[in-house]
């Protein structure tokens, strides 16, 4: 695929287009990545440097690649962070160029607002702004749990109830959810579901939880899922292959006792997912 990635950029670590990039590249994919951002390192550190592109400046950037006549040639459009309503114009808009010159591109949407334990971390008005206009322009969205329940206004302490909130949100427009780091009240403790739901069903893969919580490892996931969905055209085998190879960068991570993600050293298993976890129907 060739994918337009327009996320934020770090010299030092792992995440939004630093983290999708390169595993996607892996993949055999193409990815003209386009920055919002270009700090030093990721804001979690509580410091960091560097610009902050103005949405005029985003915009600037893909009307450049618009003038190269490419635009129809991509496949898909992933984007991460969005720090304003302003930016989250630009990306729309860019979606709707590609759109029109390739209809049958697809726009991946990781609604990044906010998680269990830490609340929404992102400006005020920016959970509405994704839930009531940028989410209903999307064909896949990738919400963790916390995002899920903000976006469809339910709470999802049981599969049904997941599933119930998963349906809400399709109903405002994207055919594909993908919903990360999924907890159950009656869940087996130490374990996690990752939940993937389409037209054609819905299907979990549980994985063990691992005690590591890096960031940049939704925007890995969004970046995988897109892929793995857009080549296999099965969302119970994008499920298994992206949880399969997420689990392995995680492990990596957590053995080298570092706070980013192990990319390099585990793009063996980016490239070529094991068959480690199964996915099993839910309806």
């Amino acid at each position: 695929m060739k994918i337009l990635s327009i996320q934020s950029s770090v010299a030092y670590g792992y995440v939004g287009n630093s983290a999708a990039v390169f595993p996607l590249q892996r993949l055999g994919h193409e990815v003209w990545p386009v920055l919002t951002v270009h700090f030093s390192n990721h804001t979690g550190y509580g410091a960091w440097r560097g610009p902050l592109l103005t949405p005029a400046d985003v915009a600037e950037v893909i009307a450049g690649i618009e003038d190269r006549g490419v635009l129809a040639d991509a496949d898909a459009v992933l984007s991460g962070y969005q720090g304003d309503p302003a930016m989250g114009t630009v990306i729309l808009d860019a979606v709707e160029k590609v759109k029109a010159a390739n209809p049958d591109a697809v726009y991946c949407c990781d609604p990044v607002m906010g998680d269990v334990g830490r609340g929404m971390f992102v400006r005020p008005g920016i959970p509405e702004y994704m839930r009531d206009t940028v989410v209903p322009r999307a064909d896949i969205v990738t919400p963790n749990q916390f995002e899920l329940e903000f976006l469809s206004g339910r709470t999802t302490g049981s599969v049904t109830e997941l599933l119930e909130a998963v349906d809400v949100v399709r109903a405002m427009g994207p055919r594909h959810v993908l919903v990360t780091s999924v907890l159950y009240r009656d869940a087996p403790e130490g374990s996690l579901d990752v939940v993937a739901v389409s037209d054609e069903g819905a299907w979990a893969v549980t994985t063990p939880l691992l005690p590591i919580s890096p960031n940049g490892g939704g925007d890995v996931t969004a970046a995988l899922y897109l892929a793995h969905l857009s080549t296999t055209g099965s969302p119970a085998a994008a499920l298994e292959r992206t949880t399969s190879a997420i689990f392995a960068v995680l492990e990596a991570t957590l053995a080298a006792g570092t706070r980013e993600l192990q990319l390099v050293a585990a793009q063996d298993a980016i490239a070529e997912p094991s068959a480690r976890f199964a996915a099993r129907r839910l309806r």
